[in-house]
């Protein structure tokens, strides 16, 4: 069942990608990719949690919490980033309205 989960999650963005432009599509893919794989650990931890609950199998609930809070940092890390992007965005829209005001 996490294959499945997860097929379906691979194919849903690259078929939303092929409209972007071809200049930023693998900047927008490798962001997708991280965020994607962020998910994809996400599930397959609520998965084997659920599995161990199910048939009392405490190795397997540690062991799908333990990837549950794996995919927690990493969503953590991408908000990192696209933190950063947004600010070095806006410090270049402020830099070019400044420039324009200088001309």
């Amino acid at each position: 069942m996490a294959a499945l989960v997860i097929s379906l999650m691979i194919q849903w963005p690259a078929t939303a990608m092929a409209s972007q432009a071809p200049s930023t599509t693998p900047i927008v893919i490798a962001a997708m990719t991280d965020k994607m794989s962020a998910k994809a650990k996400e599930a397959e931890g609520k998965l084997e949690s659920a599995y161990g609950e199910i048939t009392g199998d405490p190795g397997h609930q540690i062991k799908g919490k333990a990837k549950q809070v794996q995919a927690s940092a990493m969503n953590a890390k991408e908000a990192v980033k696209d933190g950063a992007k947004a600010m070095a965005r806006k410090a270049s829209d402020a830099s070019d309205k400044l420039a324009d005001k200088i001309k």
